[in-house]
Parts: structure tokens; C-alpha cells; sequence
């Protein structure tokens, strides 16, 4: 079975995804990042992805950074290079056959050279829905095991206590 792998345009996703929008607007990149890379090591760790987030350095000026967050890779590009450019020659590098790589931006110019490249592109919209699907379905999995795993507790009527009783007295 090929590996699969998820390239994440970073700042793309926070202008674009409704949780992350409004903080995105304000200024407030930190909240709004911890934010996205959190959905997204959730949804990663269930659907088995391997997945990097990009973000590029027109708000985060320095040299390039590089990190592990929970099963996420992190990459903050160079100070000149964009994520779009940074994603396009990963995309490439990687698309070699053994992997799946899929490119999630909502950049139309982004997703037709990821496309021509043969990667598969998935929209910020697509992305969330999909993060959003997979936390519900998490969700519903651990009420169900929750289900039949926690006793329920409950006051006993008067029946019940009565057969207590008896069965007390037959002991």
C-alpha cells in the first residue's frame, strides 16, 4: 500500500478555514496556527498521514525552521522563499510512484501546478470538511466505547431493591 502524504499550504488554510479566519484577520497567528496544527495532527494520526505544514516567511521572517508537533512535520521556509515554492519542489520530489501525495491549498495557480505535476490537490474548504468529518466520527467511536465500557449508574427502583433483599435472605 503507498504511503500517503499531505502537503499543507500553512497561512492558506488559517485565511480561509472558518475556525481560523477570524483569528487569522486579527493578527493573532500564534492562536490561530496552534489552532490548525492541532486539527490537523488529529486528523493525520486517524486517516494515517504522513503530513507537513508550510508556512512561509512573509510573516515569519528568519531562516528556515523545521519541526515535529505532536505527528506533524513543521517547515517555516527561508526568508525569500514562499511555501508555494517550497510545497511545488517537495510535491515533486515525492511523487515518485511509492507515495500518495496530495497538496492542500486554495491557491488556483498552486493547486494547477501540484495537478500537472501529478499530485492530488485539495482545497482549504475540502480540507476542513474533511478535518471536521473525521473529529465527528472520532467523537461518535468514543461515545460508543464509552457506552459499553462505563457501568451506568443508576438508583435502584423498588422491585429491584425487593429482589436484593431476597436473594440477600436466600444467602
Amino acid at each position: 500500500m503507498k504511503r500517503k502524504i499531505l502537503l499543507v499550504d500553512g497561512y492558506n488554510m488559517l485565511a480561509f478555514w472558518e475556525e481560523t479566519k477570524p483569528l487569522f484577520k486579527k493578527g493573532e497567528l500564534d492562536v490561530a496556527r496552534n489552532l490548525l496544527l492541532n486539527r490537523l495532527s488529529d486528523y493525520a494520526s486517524f486517516e494515517k498521514l504522513d503530513t507537513t505544514v508550510v508556512f512561509d516567511a512573509m510573516h515569519v521572517p528568519g531562516v528556515r525552521l523545521r519541526y515535529d508537533h505532536y505527528n506533524l512535520t513543521v517547515v517555516f521556509t527561508e526568508e525569500e522563499e514562499t511555501a508555494d515554492s517550497y510545497i511545488e519542489r517537495r510535491a515533486a520530489e515525492l511523487n515518485q510512484g511509492q507515495w500518495t501525495v496530495s497538496v492542500a491549498t486554495s491557491d488556483l495557480n498552486e493547486q494547477w501546478t501540484i495537478f500537472s505535476q501529478g499530485a492530488l490537490r485539495v482545497s482549504a474548504r475540502e480540507l476542513e470538511q474533511r478535518v471536521r468529518s473525521t473529529q465527528k466520527t472520532v467523537h461518535k467511536t468514543n461515545e460508543r466505547r464509552e457506552l459499553f465500557t462505563t457501568p451506568r449508574l443508576g438508583h435502584f427502583d423498588q422491585g429491584q431493591i425487593t429482589q436484593l433483599q431476597d436473594f440477600m435472605k436466600d444467602l
